[in-house]
């Protein structure tokens, strides 16, 4: 697993490798799979491509790892897709990364990439038609200057599109950029354009900061962030910010997920889920939490990297006693109805290699981020 456990993403990649982690030693605990216990080794990329390219040629060169495994972020995901390919004979397949973006889930690359989250594409689209629905039409674009915040934008103009509509005004801001950057320019010029609502493609510190800037401005437009803005660390990060009473921040804010809520204990995976977060959670190895990060009990992220792992074991069980690397497309395009406890099967095959489809949406209500339930408040 190469992912960020440090810099102004670093949330992202220690909530993923807490749920994984979590799921693998609850499993190694029971014995492992026929007897083999599960390993996830951890390496730093920072949210940057040239580690990320390190890692992954120390994973397969010297690790010989089974699967590379919940990779974080387009940017760093996009740039080590060549090197599978240069490892094809070392069967080197990419399983589950926390991105939704395109270049892994198309030809050439999309051979050796399998995902379970929806794409971003389809949360953009799902957005869009959510806020035409209620009426907002002028719908501005804040996204992260690179392939991530590319491909939403462009998800975002194609969904427009559907409705003969165009992004009012997209504005852009620095990758690696935190909360602590000044957003006051992008804010000002979308202000200026007077947009009902704005689609945001970025990480949580940065949505964090753009949301500061927007409201200092006394804009309440909707302000949509996509899942890799994670909304449970963008919203600790807003009361970080302002340990006083955060709604005028926090009012016209949706977030968006590929994972149900954490809180519906009517699904069989969220209480699985909790019960092994309540026993087996953990921080990654020291030296990839300098900075002492403070985790929560349960969030979104550590819920997918818990499903992730829960898909890896699956796997390794179809596998039976001698897994082999060469045969993981095999067991997981047969994966056609396997429900991971969601109560939606899957949806794996041979020209498919996304599990799951649903969007979901989340906002803040008495202090706890809960589903929406109710859209008519942000009618025009």
């Amino acid at each position: 697993m190469s992912a960020a456990f440090s810099g102004p993403s670093r949330g992202l990649g220690i909530e993923l490798y807490r749920g994984a982690a979590a799921y693998f030693d609850f499993v190694n605990a029971g014995g492992g799979v026929y007897g083999r216990k599960l390993e996830l080794l951890p390496l730093d990329d920072g949210y940057n491509p040239i580690p990320a390219i390190s890692n992954t040629i120390q994973f397969i060169e010297q690790d010989d790892v089974f699967a590379l495994f919940s990779y974080v972020g387009t940017p760093t995901v996009t740039r080590i897709l060549p090197l599978l390919i240069k490892y094809e004979k070392e069967n080197a397949y990419l399983l589950f990364p926390f991105t939704g973006a395109e270049p892994h889930r198309q030809e050439p690359y999309s051979e050796y990439v399998f995902n379970l989250r929806a794409s971003y594409m389809q949360e953009t689209e799902a957005i869009v038609d959510r806020l035409v629905s209620l009426g907002r039409r002028r719908i501005a674009v804040f996204y992260q200057a690179d392939a991530y915040g590319r491909g939403g934008w462009d998800g975002v103009r194609k969904a427009l599109a559907k409705y003969r509509l165009r992004p009012v005004v997209d504005v852009s801001y620095p990758r690696g950029s935190g909360a602590d950057f000044s957003y006051a320019e992008q804010a000002r010029i979308i202000n200026e354009y007077d947009a009902d609502a704005v689609v945001t493609v970025g990480t949580y510190a940065s949505g964090a900061g753009f949301i500061r800037d927007m409201r200092a401005l006394k804009n309440t437009a909707l302000i949509a962030n996509v899942s890799f803005a994670d909304g449970d660390n963008l919203i600790r990060k807003l009361k970080e910010m302002f340990p006083g009473d955060t709604g005028f921040l926090t009012d016209n804010i949706v977030n968006l997920q590929v994972v149900p809520s954490y809180e519906d204990t009517s699904l069989p995976a969220v209480r699985e889920y909790r019960s092994i977060m309540d026993q087996w959670a953990k921080l990654p190895p020291v030296e990839l939490n300098p900075e002492h990060y403070s985790p929560r009990q349960y969030s979104a992220v550590s819920f997918e990297g818990f499903l992730n792992a829960r898909l890896v074991v699956e796997m390794l069980r179809r596998m039976g006693p001698n897994p082999q690397k060469a045969d993981i497309p095999d067991v997981i395009e047969k994966m056609t109805s396997y429900d991971v406890g969601l109560d939606v099967p899957l949806h794996y095959n041979h020209r498919r290699h996304q599990g799951l489809d649903r969007v979901y949406f989340m906002m803040l209500r008495d202090n706890r981020h809960m589903p929406v339930v109710n859209w008519e408040r942000w009618r025009l």
